[in-house]
């Protein structure tokens, strides 16, 4: 198993800090309708009213194409109701979805069908002709008879690649959203010490629900049994937070989505009761009243960050001039030429700083938080391999908001 940390930093992705979370939608793995429990549809919902504004796919209804990026294949086939290859793998929803994620910079909508490992895409804004795309989940096997082995967690990070978490914990993984997304195995996730009983792994306690990502590259499962824990994506400890309080018996948390507040949206897949709402800060939940009840959710995905106000606040402006007593730590290589740069932290004393890469408008394409030791010490920093070529700065801060590094790289 390969247990690199692809981009161990947290990052805030330009578009998110530029736009203040302006996503107001969020994506809906669904089934028919009342007392249906085929999740194979996708549709769009307002998380401002929690209704239905419209149907992507089908699985009555809609013809497609999917195409096998590895095999280089394409199955094509036209609207078939009442076909039992919706529930075939060579179907694109055939065997039923609880893990989604949505990019929002390439207006993709992942997703693995559970008793598969195959990361599959879409384009949202191809609404007239549904078109995938899938790739083999690595060396992944899903054993179809063994449910720990779904995958039924995945969001997009902060920054800007794609998580996927088995329901029992063991399997954490990473993908890049292009083309042709790298899919790299991290490893199991880790139950922090203070978990005790309520350990990540727990089918009771733990399977299931889904996952959401904050601005500061933090990845938070929801699972089913209400239960919320906090990933560092850097060392895979899952540190349990509490449990949602004030949802109805038997309302499962399937689904869950940051709306343009900054609260979490989650809808069950058991239950057609409607959407409910609550903050981070003190799990109340509460009723959407007016939220859709026709629908139940397996997934919800779009492409609103937690806590992103704070850190736009923390970013926007919000630092003083350049400290004369440290600027000779480095930026190298220079010019940057595969996607990543190293920043050398030498004369800088121990504490929290953040990297920034921005534009010569100062609009900050990414942000990465670190805690920085004793003695020298080396980050990389990754970014987007479609970034623009051309001119940025480097910035360093640190606790005190003073930029103690401020450096031009030329990106190639």
């Amino acid at each position: 198993m390969n247990n690199k940390i692809l981009l161990t930093a947290t990052f805030i992705a330009s578009t998110f800090f530029a736009s203040a979370q302006q996503n107001k939608t969020t994506f809906a793995i669904t089934g028919d309708g009342n007392n249906d429990f085929v999740w194979m549809n996708i549709r769009q919902v307002d998380l401002t009213t929690g209704q239905v504004t419209k149907t992507l796919f089908d699985r009555n209804k809609s013809g497609f194409t999917m195409t096998d990026i590895n095999a280089k294949t394409t199955i094509t086939q036209a609207p078939s109701a009442n076909d039992n290859s919706f529930y075939a793998p060579v179907h694109p929803t055939g065997t039923f979805v609880a893990a989604a994620a949505f990019d929002k910079r390439t207006n993709k909508l992942f997703f693995t069908p559970m008793r598969q490992a195959s990361l599959r895409w879409m384009d949202v804004t191809n609404e007239s002709a549904p078109e995938f795309f899938t790739v083999p989940f690595g060396d992944y096997h899903v054993d179809p008879s063994d449910e720990s082995t779904n995958i039924t967690r995945m969001v997009i990070g902060a920054d800007g690649n794609g998580y996927a978490l088995s329901n029992d914990g063991n399997h954490f993984f990473s993908f890049t959203t292009g083309k042709k997304p790298v899919i790299t195995s991290l490893g199991n996730i880790i139950d922090a010490e203070s978990n005790k009983s309520i350990s990540i792994h727990n089918k009771c306690t733990s399977w299931g629900g889904d996952m959401i990502a904050d601005a500061f590259g933090k990845l938070y499962v929801i699972s089913a049994s209400h239960n919320v824990f906090v990933i560092d994506v850097n060392t895979r400890i899952a540190t349990h937070i509490g449990n949602i309080q004030g949802l109805p018996a038997g309302y499962t948390t399937n689904a869950a989505a940051v709306n343009d507040n900054g609260d979490i949206v989650v809808a069950s897949a058991n239950l057609f009761d409607g959407y409910y709402t609550f903050g981070l800060n003190n799990l109340k939940a509460v009723k959407m009243e007016g939220s859709d009840v026709k629908y139940n959710a397996s997934d919800f995905a779009n492409g609103n960050l937690l806590l992103q106000k704070e850190a736009n606040s923390l970013l926007n402006n919000t630092v003083v001039p350049v400290a004369s007593a440290a600027v000779d730590a480095k930026v190298f290589p220079n010019p940057v030429t595969n996607a990543s740069f190293n920043v050398l932290l030498d004369n800088q004393t121990e504490g929290r700083y953040i990297i920034t890469l921005c534009d010569l408008a100062g609009r900050t394409i990414l942000s990465k938080s670190i805690n920085k030791g004793k003695g020298i010490q080396t980050e990389k920093v990754g970014f987007n391999r479609m970034m623009a070529k051309g001119i940025y700065i480097v910035k360093v801060i640190d606790n005190n908001k003073t930029i103690v590094i401020n450096e031009k790289i030329v990106i190639q």
